[in-house]
């Protein structure tokens, strides 16, 4: 939205409260998660899909590709990260900023207060349990944000500035979310020795609309406290 030079209202949800499984919101989202994007009434879900719903209504500036073999490609890119990367920075996320909210509870306790309610991420906290992902989760998952990295790097390598070449487009803002937790986790180092994803990540901070989508307070260091990984990341 900040791309295209739209006006919003923001509606800031306390995931801490779990304001996200509350019945009002889940008559939104039913599955509990955000963003949630409610235009002239119709009410949209998952990020990917809202980025290309506002695309498609507010079409000017383009941020998806006219010829139909690149808007696959596009989607391709779209896609891989919904399935790898999004799904692997949980993991990280999850052991680091929000296990100590869970101290002192017994699994079974635990299962009932955080996995329980919620529609869309219960099996994950059942696996992750009272005490955290493993090492060898926590080591996947890091691996696979890695390959991430490299596959950002060699696309950039080939094409550039941009993943999809010269035209910058919603791989870019999908995947922009995804770089900035794992650096704001201290895990820059995942991608330090791949120049081409430094310098595209620097130049995504340097848009204005990246400034307006990362104010102050949005980031989880700002407001959570942090714990170290578990050894095997």
């Amino acid at each position: 939205m900040a791309e295209k030079g739209l006006e919003w209202i923001d509606h800031l949800l306390d995931l801490g409260k779990k304001d996200q499984i509350a019945p009002e919101y889940l008559k939104l989202n039913p599955n509990g998660v955000v963003p949630t994007l409610v235009h002239d009434g119709t009410v949209i879900i998952d990020s990917s899909v809202i980025c290309e719903y506002i695309d498609e209504v507010f079409p000017d500036p383009p941020l998806v590709p006219q010829d139909p073999a690149e808007r696959a490609r596009m989607r391709a890119w779209m896609r891989f990260m919904e399935e790898v990367p999004t799904a692997a920075v949980r993991v990280p996320s999850f052991n680091m900023v929000f296990l100590p909210r869970f101290d002192g509870l017994d699994d079974k306790q635990f299962l009932e207060a955080e996995a329980g309610p919620r529609p869309l991420r219960k099996h994950f906290f059942e696996k992750m349990g009272s005490t955290g992902f493993s090492d060898k989760e926590v080591k996947a998952s890091m691996d696979q944000l890695r390959q991430t990295c490299e596959r950002m790097h060699r696309a950039l390598t080939a094409e550039g500035p941009w993943l999809m070449g010269e035209a910058y487009t919603l791989a870019d803002i999908i995947v922009a979310p995804l770089i900035d937790r794992m650096a704001d986790l201290g895990y820059a180092s995942l991608w330090s020795d791949l120049p081409t994803v430094v310098d595209w990540y620097d130049r995504m901070q340097a848009r204005p609309a990246f400034q307006t989508a990362f104010y102050e307070g949005t980031r989880v260091s700002e407001f959570l406290e942090m714990t170290p990984l578990n050894a095997g990341g």
